[in-house]
C-alpha cells in the first residue's frame, strides 16, 4: 500500500476510517463514534454557501467538541422526541480522495467523499446526498475526526427535519 498526503497514512486505512465512522452514525452507537473526535474538533453542516463563514453565517450544524458531546449527551438520555423512535438509517460512502493537507504542520489529511443515506420513519423514507470534507489526524497512533463538514446536494432549499443528525 501507498502512504498519501499527511501524516502518512494508506487509502485503504482511510476509507476503513470512514466506513466505520459511518456505521456507528448509522446504528446509533454514540459513545464509539464520539470517541472518532479530536479536542479541538469542528463539524459544520452549511446552509446554503460553502464557502460561507460559519462563524458569522447560519448553518444547519456549525459544532465544536463540547457541543458534539452535549448534542450526544440529548440523544443518550432518550428524551429527544424527533428520535424517539431512532430513525433507521443507512448510507453510502463513495468515491474517496485525498486532496491535500491541513491544520497546524499541515498534519492533517484532507479527504473528501461523497454520500448517500437512506432516512427510514414514520414520516416516510428520506434521502440525503451530498460530499463530505474530512481532516484526519493520527493522535497516539489511531486514526481521528479533527474536522467534518457535510454539503448537502439540496442546501440550497428549505430541508425536512433533520433531527438525526449527531
Amino acid at each position: 500500500m501507498t502512504a498519501v498526503a499527511g501524516a502518512g497514512l494508506e487509502l485503504r486505512q482511510i476509507e476503513q476510517f470512514l466506513y466505520r465512522e459511518a456505521r456507528y452514525a448509522d446504528e446509533h452507537d454514540y459513545d464509539a463514534w464520539e470517541a472518532l473526535w479530536t479536542d479541538d474538533a469542528r463539524y459544520w453542516v452549511p446552509a446554503g454557501d460553502d464557502d460561507a463563514d460559519p462563524r458569522t453565517r447560519v448553518s444547519v450544524v456549525y459544532d465544536n467538541r463540547n457541543r458534539i458531546s452535549t448534542r450526544l449527551k440529548q440523544l443518550r438520555t432518550g428524551k429527544r422526541y424527533s428520535q424517539s423512535p431512532p430513525s433507521n438509517l443507512r448510507r453510502v460512502v463513495s468515491n474517496i480522495e485525498v486532496v491535500g493537507t491541513a491544520g497546524e504542520d499541515a498534519g492533517d489529511t484532507v479527504v473528501q467523499a461523497n454520500f448517500v443515506l437512506a432516512e427510514s420513519r414514520t414520516r416516510g423514507l428520506e434521502t440525503w446526498a451530498g460530499r463530505v470534507t474530512y481532516h484526519l489526524r493520527v493522535v497516539d497512533g489511531e486514526i481521528r475526526l479533527a474536522f467534518k463538514k457535510v454539503s448537502l446536494v439540496n442546501k440550497d432549499q428549505p430541508l425536512p427535519t433533520m433531527a438525526f443528525l449527531i
